[in-house]
This record gives structure tokens, C-alpha cells and sequence, in this order.
């Protein structure tokens, strides 16, 4: 093949998505927009996760929608998704994932058009040293906001002094928060000093602000104290703000849950309400609520009188015996 032919493909670029729908619906809504500005992409994702990628997410032109990577062991019980498992999950999901570094580096130097830069969820930190070996760039993608990357930071850098701490003040961010320890971050609060597991999870959290770049589902209008703040502790300028991307996406509301078109009366419901008139109630795929703090909120919501949306995790029987769900 001639030089000139090698100078027209496009840029070849490697998406990890982390496998929790609040991580992956964003940084995949970011991969539909880079891919209607001639970049090839290649998505690492296994098997019960396809779903996911609908059909329209890449143009047939530039998409690969055979991932190159599956995984037959890939956590405890097949589970393939922190929606299986709750926030517990977080802890085998990672250490699993980590676990394909070797298969991902004999990919990529097998590939007659190798990825030019990986893309890869905050969770997913231990990638840098990869991206490092295979002489890439990384970027880290949150799918949440600056302001959370930057406690998380500080927590992260801080471990011995942070953990013997009741209540916490974050003295060098912009205006000085602070917060009991029980509010910080869970997988900050759950970390284990002795388990090689958790120090797969610490090293990627501290390698998120030692990568290359960072991309967050925020904006300068929302959050530009705290890009500003995270620009000057990474020493440069490569600190994206490029949401909120849920609307600049792709419109396909059944992605990731193929039986929401059951759900088309909640949609004949919202058309006949006033704009701006209902609230969404959310706290992820992970969150499971007691039955007292669903009573406390239900009554919270009645009491505004507001119409609203609340999209309830179901427990099973067990968690419904133990009073939740």
C-alpha cells in the first residue's frame, strides 16, 4: 500500500466504555458525535453488552461492530454489567476488565490500522499505562462532573490523611467545600488497602488526572471553575467540557433497556403536560432504596404537588425481605 493511501484513512480511535449504564449511555452519545467527523471507531464491549450499541449509534462506514475482545469468565456468576450486581459490583467489574491489558496490546500490534488515541471511562484508569505502551494518548472520559473528579482527586492523593477524617474540607478547590466522611464518594469509602484488587482500582483513580487529556459530560457554563481548577493542577489545557451529551445523542430512548416500548404510556402522559412542569426522579441503575427512604420521598413528592417521573429499582425478594426496594 503507497504512503499516500496510508495518509487518507481516517483516524483510527479506541472507546472503553465501562460497563454501568450512567458510564456508558455518555461516553457512547460522545462516540456518535465523533464518528460524523470521519474517525474510524472500535468499541471494547462484551457479548450482553451489545445490546447497547444500537444500530444507528455509528454510520457502517466508520464503525467496527464486532468488538475484537470478549471475555467467557468475566465476573462471578457471568455478570457483564454493575447493573447485575449494585455497587458492589464496581470492585470485580474493574479488577475483571484489567485483566484484558494483555489481549488489547496483542490486538492492537497485530492491527494494520492501529488506534491513533483511547478514549477510556474514569473507571477504567488503568488503561493509561496501557495507552503508555503502546505509545498512544489517553483521555479520560467522566461521565459525570468536574466537581466530582476533583474531591475524588483529592481523596484519592490523600488516602491516609482523608480516611481519618469525620469530616473532610477541600481547602485548595474553588470555595472550600468540606463533607463528612460518609458523603464522600462510595468507592473511595469502600477501599481496602490490602486487596490487589483495590490497588487496581486506587492506581486508575490516580491515573485519570495523570492522562493525557480529560473529557467530562459538563460545561463551561455549568462547571468552569472546576475545569479551570483541574487545567491548572494537570498543567495544560486538554480538560473537555463537551456536554450535557444526552442532548447532542443519538434519539433512541430503548438503548440499553429493549423493553422501555412497553413503557409508551409514560411518553402519551409527558406530551400532555406544560413544558417544564415535571420532575424526574433517578438515582441510577446501581441504588437501591429502604423502604423508609422511599416512604420519605414519596411523601416529599406529594407534597410539592408537582407531577413527576420516579423510575424505581425493583429488589429482589431477598433485598425486599431485608426492607429495600
Amino acid at each position: 500500500m503507497s504512503t499516500a493511501a496510508v495518509a487518507q484513512k481516517p483516524p483510527h480511535l479506541l472507546v472503553f466504555p465501562y460497563p454501568a449504564q450512567g458510564h456508558s449511555l455518555p461516553l457512547l452519545d460522545l462516540t456518535h458525535q465523533l464518528s460524523l467527523r470521519n474517525f474510524t471507531i472500535t468499541i471494547i464491549t462484551t457479548p450482553k453488552n451489545l445490546p447497547t450499541l444500537s444500530a444507528p449509534l455509528l454510520p457502517p462506514s466508520n464503525s467496527n461492530t464486532n468488538p475484537p475482545f470478549t471475555v467467557s469468565s468475566f465476573a462471578p456468576g457471568g455478570v457483564e454489567n454493575v447493573k447485575e450486581l449494585g455497587n458492589a459490583g464496581n470492585l470485580p467489574i474493574i479488577a475483571a476488565l484489567s485483566k484484558l491489558y494483555d489481549t488489547i496490546i496483542k490486538w492492537f500490534r497485530s492491527h494494520p490500522n492501529p488506534p491513533v488515541s483511547l478514549i477510556s471511562d474514569f473507571f477504567l484508569g488503568w488503561t493509561l499505562r496501557l495507552a503508555n505502551e503502546i505509545n498512544i494518548p489517553r483521555f479520560a472520559f467522566f461521565s459525570s462532573g468536574a466537581f466530582l473528579a476533583a474531591v475524588a482527586d483529592h481523596c484519592w492523593n490523600n488516602l491516609e490523611t482523608v480516611k481519618t477524617l469525620d469530616v473532610v474540607g477541600f481547602i485548595d478547590l474553588p470555595r472550600s467545600p468540606s463533607f463528612k466522611e460518609e458523603h464522600l464518594p462510595s468507592i473511595f469509602r469502600l477501599y481496602e488497602e490490602y486487596d490487589p484488587d483495590w490497588q487496581v482500582v486506587r492506581e486508575g483513580m490516580l491515573a485519570n488526572t495523570l492522562s493525557f487529556g480529560c473529557i467530562f459530560n459538563s460545561c463551561e457554563a455549568l462547571e468552569g471553575e472546576y475545569l479551570g481548577f483541574l487545567k491548572k493542577k494537570m498543567g495544560h489545557e486538554r480538560v473537555f467540557g463537551v456536554g450535557p451529551l444526552s442532548l447532542l445523542g443519538p434519539d433512541h430512548s430503548s438503548r440499553g433497556n429493549p423493553d422501555s416500548g412497553s413503557f409508551a404510556h409514560v411518553f402519551d402522559w409527558l406530551d400532555g403536560c406544560p413544558d417544564g412542569s415535571v420532575v424526574y426522579v433517578c438515582f441510577g441503575s446501581q441504588k437501591l432504596m429502604s423502604k423508609a427512604q422511599m416512604e420519605a420521598l414519596a411523601s416529599g413528592l406529594e407534597k410539592t404537588m408537582a407531577r413527576f417521573i420516579w423510575v424505581v429499582k425493583m429488589g429482589t425478594t431477598q433485598q425486599v425481605e431485608d426492607g429495600y426496594g
